[in-house]
């Protein structure tokens, strides 16, 4: 297993509702959910920069629209 490091991060209280939201909703941790987001970030990015775009589909219209990342 990989060695673990910690680190401080500093939260607007808009922010730590949202995670904290997060956390209870899918019951995990906050830290299980940031992990979880950073795996995400990194795939999007990946498939980006592989020229992949991505979308949310309405299914009920059939309407997509492209997200565009920054």
């Amino acid at each position: 297993m990989a060695t673990k490091r910690t680190m401080t991060l500093n939260l607007t209280d808009a922010e730590m509702e949202v995670l904290e939201q997060i956390s209870t909703e899918k019951d995990m941790s906050k830290t299980a959910i940031l992990r979880q987001a950073l795996r995400l970030y990194q795939v999007i990015t990946v498939r980006l920069q592989d020229g992949e775009k991505l979308f949310f589909e309405d299914a009920v219209a059939k309407e997509k629209k492209e997200l565009v990342v920054l």
